[in-house]
C-alpha cells in the first residue's frame, strides 16, 4: 500500500506504523498521530486544524475505536468537507450499533419568585408612615403591616395571612385612594431595616414579633441611611418654590409640632395687643418676621435632616402622581435642606410657619362670623386627612 495514499485507512495505518509521509507539512503528521493513537481525548478543533486527508484519518480511527463523540462534535463543523466526512463516520457507527449518547437535557428554568406588591403609605404631618410588606407561606400570603415614625421607629407591627385576592383588594384600595404608593420588595424591606435601627438608637422597645419580622424578610437593623445627593445648581431656584408644596393637598395638612404652634402664636398674639401704634403693614412685617424667625430656629441640623428625607420620599410619590413640577422642587428642597444650605432660606420651611398664622386668622373670622370664641385654642390643619388611623391601609 502507497504510503503517499490519502484514502482514511491506509493513511491511519500509516500514522499509526510511523510510516514517513511527505506528502503532508511533518508538525501536521505528529499531530495527527498523538490523535489517533489517543482518538478519545481528540478535540474537534484540533482535528479542524488538521489537513482534510489527516482528519479523515483520525476519524477512521474513531469509528474503528467505536467512539461516536469527536464525529458527533465534527458533524456540526463549519469545515463542510470535513463535517460531511463525520456523519458518515456517524453512520457507519450506527450501522455497528453504536449510538451516540443524548445530549442532557436541558433543565426547566427555575421559576421566579412570585414578585408580590409592597405598598409604603404617605408621610403624615408627625413623620408617621406605614409599611406593608408581603411573603409567601404555605400557600397563601403573610402581610406585614408596620407603622413607623422617623423619630421613633417601628412603633406598630401586625402579621396576618391573606389570601392572594384579598391582598390584592388592599393594596388596590390603598393605590386608588392615594394612601401611597407601589415600591419594591427591597425598598420596603429597607424602610424597615432603617426604621428599627432609630428604634435602637432612640431606645424605643421593639414591638412584638419585630425580631421575627426582620428574619424572614432578610434585614437588620441599618444605622446610617444613605444621604441624600449634593445640591444641584438649580436647586436655588426650586427653594424659592417651595411653598407650592404645602398647596398639594398630601402636605396641606403638615404642621409643626403643638409646641412651637404654640410659641409662635403667642408671638403674634402679643403683637396684637401690643401698646405700639404699629400700622397695617409694620404689624403683618412684624408678624412675618415672627414667622421667619420660629422657622429658623426649628429647623436645626437635625429637623432639617429629617424633613429632607421626608420631601424625598414625598418626591417619588409625586412621580408616581404625575406630578413632576412638584417632585423636581421637593426634590431640590430635600437636598438643600440635608445638606445644610441657609440662603436663601427655605421657603417650604417659611410657609410651613406661615400656615399656622393663616389658619388662625381664618379661625378668628369663622368663630366671628358665628360668634363664637374658643381662648388658646390652637390652630388646626385642613381636614383633608385620607388615611387610616396611624397612616397605615388597614384590611
Amino acid at each position: 500500500m502507497s504510503p503517499a495514499s490519502t484514502e482514511p485507512r491506509p493513511l491511519l495505518d500509516a500514522l499509526r506504523a510511523g510510516t514517513p509521509l511527505p506528502a503532508f507539512p511533518e508538525a501536521d503528521v505528529e499531530q495527527a498521530r498523538r490523535l489517533v493513537n489517543d482518538v478519545g481525548s481528540a478535540s474537534a478543533a484540533s482535528v479542524e486544524a488538521l489537513p482534510e486527508a489527516l482528519a479523515g484519518a483520525v476519524l477512521e480511527a474513531a469509528v474503528l475505536a467505536g467512539q461516536s463523540a469527536l464525529p458527533e462534535a465534527l458533524s456540526a463543523s463549519p469545515v463542510k468537507p470535513l463535517a460531511k466526512a463525520a456523519k458518515k463516520a456517524l453512520y457507519r457507527l450506527r450501522s455497528r450499533g453504536v449510538t451516540p449518547p443524548e445530549a442532557p437535557k436541558a433543565q426547566p428554568p427555575a421559576p421566579a419568585p412570585e414578585a408580590l406588591p409592597t405598598l409604603v403609605t404617605l408621610v403624615s404631618s408627625t413623620g408617621q408612615y406605614g409599611v406593608l410588606l408581603t411573603r409567601v407561606v404555605r400557600g397563601g400570603v403573610e402581610l406585614l403591616q408596620v407603622i413607623a415614625s422617623d423619630e421613633q421607629g417601628v412603633l406598630e407591627l401586625t402579621r396576618t395571612e391573606q389570601s392572594r385576592g384579598d391582598l390584592r383588594r388592599i393594596l388596590k384600595h390603598g393605590l386608588q385612594n392615594g394612601f401611597g404608593m407601589e415600591v419594591s420588595r427591597e425598598e420596603g424591606a429597607r424602610l424597615l431595616a432603617e426604621a428599627a435601627a432609630l428604634n435602637l438608637r432612640t431606645r424605643t422597645p421593639f414591638p412584638p414579633e419585630m425580631e421575627a419580622a426582620l428574619r424572614h424578610h432578610g434585614v437588620q437593623p441599618v444605622h446610617e441611611p444613605e444621604p441624600l445627593p449634593a445640591p444641584e445648581p438649580d436647586d436655588v431656584r426650586r427653594a424659592l418654590e417651595g411653598d407650592q408644596l404645602h398647596a398639594t393637598p398630601e402636605l396641606a395638612e403638615w404642621m409643626p409640632p403643638d409646641a412651637e404652634v404654640r410659641g409662635l402664636m403667642e408671638q403674634v398674639q402679643a403683637l396684637a395687643s401690643s401698646p405700639l401704634a404699629l400700622s397695617g403693614a409694620q404689624r403683618q412685617e412684624q408678624v412675618q418676621q415672627r414667622v421667619r424667625d420660629a422657622a429658623r430656629a426649628w429647623f436645626t441640623p437635625e429637623v432639617r435632616q429629617r424633613y429632607a428625607r421626608r420631601l424625598w420620599r414625598m418626591a417619588a410619590f409625586f412621580d408616581a402622581t404625575q406630578r413632576a413640577l412638584q417632585a423636581d422642587i421637593a426634590r431640590g428642597e430635600a437636598r438643600r435642606l440635608f445638606h445644610g444650605l441657609d440662603e436663601p432660606f427655605s421657603r417650604f420651611a417659611e410657609t410651613l410657619f406661615a400656615k399656622v398664622v393663616v389658619l388662625a386668622a381664618a379661625g378668628a373670622q369663622a368663630q366671628a362670623a358665628q360668634g363664637a370664641t374658643a381662648p388658646g385654642e390652637l390652630p388646626t390643619a385642613p381636614t383633608n386627612e385620607r388615611r387610616s388611623p396611624g397612616g397605615l391601609i388597614l384590611p
